[in-house]
């Protein structure tokens, strides 16, 4: 059995290159430009793939605990591929926005489950105090696939815009056999009286009455949307600095091999700093970033991008370890399904915001408002985060 759930580690690190090795990711933007959508339609769609990970997280997590982590990984890995499909073979906003939709769902379907199998993978043999450096690995390979296929990506782009999606849909297609050979891990506890009552009994016991659980939700999903929202809005910002695709591309590439590189030893830069001076170096960058680039209008952003993916490269993979440190396996699951609900609750509200700023005013200005907003919801919140840290198990 040992040798069964070990294997579990390479077959959800193709799951991962599946779903990182983005072709898209750094065109998505372009692509839409390029179809004539504005700024707000454009971050209207992104708004609609956040809000169908918002109606299907926590259902999608709680499933995973109940019949299982490895089903829920094949279904969201079909959707994945099908999602694309969409992309691939048809054109206008409404038919984009059902792919987004697709690959929303399908994604509610991954995000919790891949984390949460490999915490019990490791758990089954006797290794879970190692999670924070797999899942380090783990976002370390995701972040170098997503590297390579930005280069590829953008290059891909100057020959034909919807090349990416094609090839795409053949990539994320990986995930479908690597998650059929997953072995189920066993739980140290199996839910009892599956329902809805049970989903609303685990998300109350997670946001309103273990405390440390809600600071440590709310915080890293602020965080998390943070980092999600420079991803999309950066593209734009150097297309409007002159840059090419192909460059955009190459910028992408540049900055998740940072991310992967830093994932890589997260664990250890968070043991010589210790979690409150981790916590406060990666709050105060993250959000700050955007209000130093509003200030920016050249090539010289790239030294903030840069600063700011290696932040997001750390908090990452250790704000996930915190919460899995105070969450049981029967809950796993769907506790990181409310992480991900969070960041993708508080992006919907946020891309609306961004493309109405970018559109109406200017996106050097749009940058800064939104790194005010993050710097107000960041402290209004990290006091008490940090207070639940000194009570955490290890």
């Amino acid at each position: 059995m040992g040798r069964s759930l070990e294997s579990n580690i390479t077959k959800l690190y193709i799951i991962k290159i599946a779903k990182w090795f983005m072709l898209t990711m750094p065109i998505l933007m372009l692509f839409y430009k390029d179809m004539g959508f504005s700024d707000k339609e454009s971050f209207q769609l992104k708004a609609f793939y956040s809000i169908a990970i918002v109606i299907f997280e926590i259902p999608s997590g709680y499933v995973a605990d109940v019949i299982g982590r490895k089903k829920t990984l094949i279904i969201g890995s079909i959707l994945g591929t099908l999602g694309f499909v969409v992309y691939a073979t048809t054109s206008g906003y409404y038919y984009f926005l059902i792919a987004e939709v697709i690959l929303g769902i399908g994604q509610s379907f991954v995000s919790g489950a891949d984390s949460a199998l490999l915490y019990d993978s490791l758990k089954g043999l006797n290794r879970d105090q190692e999670y924070i450096k797999y899942e380090g690995r783990n976002f370390t390979v995701g972040n170098y696939a997503e590297a390579i296929a930005g280069l590829l990506g953008g290059t891909l782009a100057a020959l034909h815009m919807r090349l990416p999606f094609i090839l795409q849909s053949g990539i994320a297609f990986m995930a479908v056999p690597a998650s059929i050979m997953l072995i189920e891990p066993a739980l140290s506890k199996v839910r009892q009286k599956p329902g809805i009552k049970d989903i609303i009994n685990v998300v109350w016991y997670a946001l309103v009455k273990n405390a440390k659980l809600r600071y440590n939700l709310i915080y890293s999903s602020i965080l998390g949307t943070a980092t999600l929202t420079m991803a999309w809005i950066y593209q734009l910002y150097l297309s409007n600095i002159g840059f090419t695709s192909y460059y955009i591309g190459a910028t992408h590439t540049v900055l998740n091999l940072i991310v992967g590189t830093t994932t890589l030893y997260a664990y250890r830069i968070e043991a010589r700093l210790k979690p409150k001076l981790t916590i406060w170096f990666t709050s105060i960058i993250i959000t700050g970033s955007y209000i130093v680039a509003g200030y920016i209008n050249s090539a010289w952003i790239l030294i903030v991008l840069v600063i700011f993916y290696f932040s997001r490269g750390i908090a990452t993979p250790v704000l996930k370890d915190y919460i899995n440190r105070i969450t049981s396996s029967d809950i796993r699951a769907t506790v990181l399904s409310i992480r991900s609900l969070l960041i993708r609750a508080f992006f919907a509200v946020i891309a609306p915001l961004v493309g109405y700023l970018s559109d109406n005013y200017n996106r050097a200005f749009s940058m800064k408002m939104i790194g005010i907003a993050f710097t107000v919801m960041v402290g209004s919140v990290i006091f008490l985060f940090l207070r639940s840290l000194d009570t955490n198990e290890s």
